[in-house]
């Protein structure tokens, strides 16, 4: 990390985590006394989480630097496509992917996806009205799934619009009300509507045509070359996607959690 300070004149903080208010703290340890007069650059991996927080955190971000570059080494998905879009500039690798925004409940020990767990119950309520002797099945299905989380379900899907607006306005760059209601509406329907399944893919190519300021790195550069070694590095220690050990990590703070806590 050092050794990439030193070549691009810039602050590299890491976060591989899914994307919760309960991290925010964490995030802000990396960021508390942060030179506001650098260049920031996020190394991000996530399968999403709570747009809210994610708003919260580029934020915060953007407070602390003069410009800000997330780097997206593998997948960045739903929230964390989300905190992309409040970044001056997006540098996606070769594998890299962004998402559709679909906000992610905390469920058992893993994630769901707002927009899969309302279309699982009004699948189920379809199939009862035509077979009401289905009822019994349908219910042990969805045994763990109360109306509380289906309204909130609701809710957030219904918010995403309005956080990807908020996202485009966190950018520094000179930026009308106009040009960002435009591009928001263009997001609208790749990253809202037309999607139909939380993994579906983004790549660097398809982000650019979609007006995101996105950049793709020069594979042979030693700034992409320490890109890739803390990423592999950071995979072999099972952050996601290849496990779930959490990583914040900057010049001035390193917190490392495993699924346990440790």
């Amino acid at each position: 990390m050092t050794q990439y300070n030193q070549l691009t004149g810039a602050n590299l903080i890491v976060m591989i985590d899914a994307i919760f208010a309960h991290n925010m703290t964490l995030l802000e340890e990396l960021l508390f006394d942060a030179d506001p007069e650098m260049p920031l650059h996020l190394l991000l991996a996530s399968p999403g989480g709570d747009g809210e927080a994610a708003i919260r955190m580029v934020r915060s971000m953007q407070q602390r630097c003069t410009e800000l570059t997330v780097i997206v080494p593998d997948m960045a998905k739903s929230a964390a496509t989300l905190l992309c879009l409040g970044a001056d500039h997006i540098v996606m690798g070769p594998n890299g992917d962004l998402g559709p925004v679909d906000p992610q409940f905390q469920f058992h020990g893993g994630l769901a996806g707002a927009k899969e767990l309302v279309a699982a119950i009004d699948e189920a309520e379809a199939r009862v009205r035509v077979a009401p002797d289905t009822f019994p099945l349908f219910a042990n299905l969805l045994a763990e799934v109360n109306m509380i989380m289906v309204q909130q379900a609701r809710s957030a899907l219904a918010r995403s619009q309005a956080l990807v607006d908020e996202a485009l306005r966190c950018r520094t760059g000179d930026q009308t009300d106009e040009q960002v209601r435009a591009l928001a509406e263009q997001l609208e329907g790749p990253l809202i509507g037309e999607s139909k399944s939380h993994s579906a893919v983004i790549s660097a190519g398809y982000a650019q045509s979609l007006g995101l300021p996105v950049e793709t790195p020069d594979l042979s550069s030693d700034q992409w070359r320490l890109v890739w070694n803390l990423w592999t590095r950071y995979y072999t220690l099972g952050c996601w996607p290849a496990g779930q050990t959490a990583v914040y990590e900057g010049a001035r703070a390193s917190h490392i959690q495993s699924p346990q806590g440790m």
